[in-house]
């Protein structure tokens, strides 16, 4: 289970440390992709396998889900942390997301959130400002 909030730096070859108590987690490996909102999205190695089998099933003559699975697959990377917990992010994933210098990795319950700082703060800013708790009814909120 993916909980919390870091903020890591991203070294001069393009690496991010994993924060400790996820390493076991994504110790077999892991996948990086494009988020939707200039976000990178951070799987668990059996998490994306699962959601590429869902992704897989959908129709190819479907013009939306072409579009959806060229926006998911060509931009992931599958990676495997380093002893020290890194992961290399690639360029053309650094540029998508405009993450620089910092990094904000979020969790998600299921899977990890990576950011840019100014632009995490911006949709946590969006996220705290907005008090409407009525659409969660249906969770028992």
């Amino acid at each position: 289970m993916f909980l919390g909030e870091y903020t890591h730096t991203i070294d001069s070859k393009g690496r991010i440390t994993i924060p400790a108590k996820f390493r076991n987690l994504l110790a077999a490996g892991l996948v990086v992709t494009r988020g939707f909102d200039q976000n990178l999205m951070l799987f668990p190695m059996d998490g994306w396998q699962e959601l590429a089998e869902r992704i897989a099933q959908r129709p190819l003559s479907d013009e939306g889900v072409r579009a959806f699975r060229r926006r998911v697959f060509s931009g992931a990377v599958d990676l495997t942390p380093d002893r020290q917990g890194r992961i290399l992010l690639p360029p053309y994933l650094r540029d998508f997301a405009n993450i620089q210098r910092d990094v904000v990795i979020s969790g998600m319950f299921n899977y990890l959130e990576l950011w840019g700082t100014e632009a995490w703060h911006s949709v946590r800013e969006d996220i705290e400002s907005d008090g409407d708790a009525a659409r969660w009814e249906d969770l028992g909120i």
